[in-house]
C-alpha cells in the first residue's frame, strides 16, 4: 500500500513538472495585460465641438482673460475717481520734559499765582479727506473706459486665434492620417511584389538582383510609415493639449463629409474688409484711441489748473489720557480743523527742459508712432487678404486639374480591372493601378484641405465668424 502511494506521488510530481514546459521553460501564468484590459471607446471630435473644448480648456487663453480682469475692474468703476482721499490717524505720545506751571503775578491781597503745567501724555487724532479735480480728470475716465474695450478686443482675438488654429489643426490631422494610410497601402501593394518576385525567382523567370531591389523598395517604406506614425501621434498629443486634454487620450475626429466646394470670392471688397475688421487691426485702433485718450488727460493735468477740495478735524484730549476718561467729550478739543478750496496750477509744463514739458512730449511721439504702426498694419493686412486669395485661386485651379487626374486615374483602374479579367493583365497591375488612384485622391484631398485651411486664415482676416465662408463646405 505505502509501496502504490509512493508510486502515485512520484507521477503527479512528474506531471506538474511536465505541464511546466519543455525546455525547462517556467509554466507561464496568466496576467493581465494592457491590451487583454477593457478600453474606452474613443471620444468622436467634430470641429465645432474642438473649438468649444479648446476655448474651455486652454490655459494660454484663461492666462490671457486673467491678464485682462485688472481692466475690467477699473472699467466698470471709472467713477471712483471722484472718491476722496480718507485718512484717519490717532496719536499717543508722551513729552520727553514734563510742562512747566505758568506764574501769573497779581498784586496783593492775592499775590502771584502759579498754574500748573499739562500732563506729561497727549491724546490726539486727526481726520482728513482731500480731493482733486482736474479736466483731465474727467477724460482719465474715458481712457479706463478705451482700455478696457481695448482688453475686451484682446480676449476675443485671442479666442478667434485659438479656434483658427483648432480647426487647421483638426484638417492637418485628417490629412496626415490619410498620408499614413497610403503608406500602408503601398506597404501592403510592395509585399504583394516580394511574393510575386520570389514565385518569379523560384521559377527561374527573373534573377536574383531582380528580388533583391524589389525587397530593399518595400523596407525603404518602413522607416517612412514610422516617421509619419510618430507625426502622426505628434500631431495628435499637441492636439489633445489644444483641446485641454492629457496628451494620450483617446479620441477619434470625424471626416469631413463631401467635396470641397470652391467659391466665387471678390477681391476688392474682402481686402477692404480685412483692413477694418481684423482682430489686430482692431486692437490696435483700440489701443491708440486709449492712448489719445491718456494724451489728452495728461495735457489737460498739466496744462490747465486744479481745484482741490480738503477737510481735516484734529480732535485732542485736553486731560491726561493716563487718569481721565477718554470718553469724556468735554474732554476733546478742535484745534485746527477746517474745510477749504484750494486752486492751483503748476506751470512746469510750459518752461521747456523741464520733466512735465518732456513727459508730454514723449507722450505725443508715442501716438504719433502708434499712427503709422497702425497705417503700416492695415497695408500689411491688405497685402495679407491679396495674398491669400491669390493662393485660394492658386489652390483652386491646382485642385481642379487634380480632379482630372482622378478621373482618368479611376478610368484606367476600370480599364486593367477589365483586362485582368480577360486575362491580359496581371493582378500586380491592377494593385499598382488601384495605388496610382488612391495617391491621386490624396492630392486631391490635401488640395481641398489647403484651401480650407486658406478660408480660415480668409474669414480671420476679414473679421467675419468661422463659417461664413467656409460654412459651406
Amino acid at each position: 500500500m505505502n509501496k502504490l502511494l509512493a508510486i502515485y506521488l512520484l507521477f503527479l510530481s512528474i506531471t506538474c513538472f511536465a505541464q511546466q514546459g519543455a525546455g525547462n521553460q517556467p509554466m507561464a501564468v496568466s496576467q493581465p495585460t494592457a491590451d487583454s484590459l477593457p478600453k474606452s471607446p474613443a471620444i468622436p471630435i467634430i470641429p465645432d465641438k474642438a473649438v468649444e473644448m479648446a476655448i474651455e480648456n486652454n490655459l494660454s487663453l484663461q492666462q490671457t482673460i486673467l491678464t485682462n480682469e485688472a481692466k475690467r475692474r477699473a472699467g466698470q468703476t471709472p467713477w471712483n475717481v471722484f472718491i476722496p482721499t480718507i485718512e484717519v490717524s490717532g496719536t499717543l505720545g508722551r513729552l520727553n520734559k514734563e510742562p512747566e506751571g505758568t506764574s501769573i503775578p497779581f498784586p496783593p491781597p492775592i499775590g502771584p499765582v502759579t498754574i500748573p503745567g499739562g500732563p506729561q501724555w497727549v491724546l490726539s487724532g486727526s481726520l482728513q479727506l482731500s480731493l482733486t479735480l482736474n479736466i483731465g480728470t474727467f477724460v482719465g475716465m474715458k481712457q479706463t473706459i478705451e482700455e478696457y474695450q481695448a482688453g475686451k478686443i484682446t480676449i476675443e482675438k485671442a479666442k478667434l486665434q485659438l479656434e483658427r488654429d483648432v480647426r487647421k489643426a483638426y484638417y492637418q490631422l485628417l490629412l496626415v492620417k490619410e498620408q499614413v494610410a497610403l503608406l500602408q497601402g503601398s506597404y501592403e501593394n510592395a509585399n504583394r511584389q516580394v511574393a510575386m518576385a520570389q514565385a518569379n525567382y523560384r521559377g527561374g523567370l527573373i534573377p536574383e538582383v531582380n528580388l533583391l531591389q524589389v525587397q530593399v523598395a518595400r523596407e525603404n517604406l518602413k522607416p517612412q510609415i514610422d516617421e509619419a506614425e510618430n507625426a502622426y501621434r505628434m500631431l495628435m498629443a499637441s492636439f489633445a493639449m489644444f483641446l485641454g486634454l492629457p496628451y494620450d487620450a483617446e479620441f477619434e475626429l470625424v471626416p469631413l463629409p463631401g467635396d470641397v466646394e470652391f467659391i466665387v470670392l471678390e477681391a476688392q471688397d474682402l481686402i477692404s474688409r480685412a483692413a477694418s475688421n481684423k482682430p489686430e487691426v482692431e486692437e490696435l485702433r483700440r489701443n491708440l484711441a486709449a492712448l489719445k485718450a491718456q494724451k489728452t488727460a495728461l495735457f489737460y493735468n498739466l496744462y490747465t489748473p486744479s481745484l482741490i477740495f480738503g477737510f481735516n478735524m484734529d480732535p485732542t484730549f485736553m486731560g491726561d489720557p493716563m487718569k481721565d476718561s477718554w470718553f469724556n467729550g468735554d474732554s476733546w478739543q478742535q484745534r485746527s480743523g477746517m474745510f477749504r478750496i484750494t486752486l492751483g496750477w503748476r506751470l512746469n509744463a510750459f518752461i521747456p527742459f523741464t520733466r512735465e514739458y518732456q513727459s508730454y512730449q514723449a507722450m505725443k511721439d508715442a501716438v504719433k508712432a502708434m499712427e503709422l504702426g497702425m497705417s503700416q498694419a492695415v497695408q500689411g493686412t491688405e497685402m495679407e487678404a491679396y495674398n491669400i486669395i491669390m493662393q485660394l485661386e492658386k489652390t483652386r485651379t491646382t485642385a481642379e486639374a487634380q480632379r482630372m487626374t482622378v478621373n482618368l486615374a479611376a478610368r484606367t483602374l476600370q480599364l486593367s480591372e477589365t483586362a485582368y479579367r480577360n486575362g491580359l493583365k496581371t493582378y500586380l497591375e491592377v494593385q499598382n493601378d488601384e495605388l496610382a488612384l488612391r495617391q491621386a485622391r490624396l492630392g486631391t484631398l490635401q488640395q481641398n484641405y489647403n484651401y480650407l485651411m486658406s478660408l480660415l486664415d480668409l474669414e480671420y482676416a476679414i473679421g467675419v465668424p468661422f463659417g461664413t465662408l467656409s460654412g459651406r463646405n
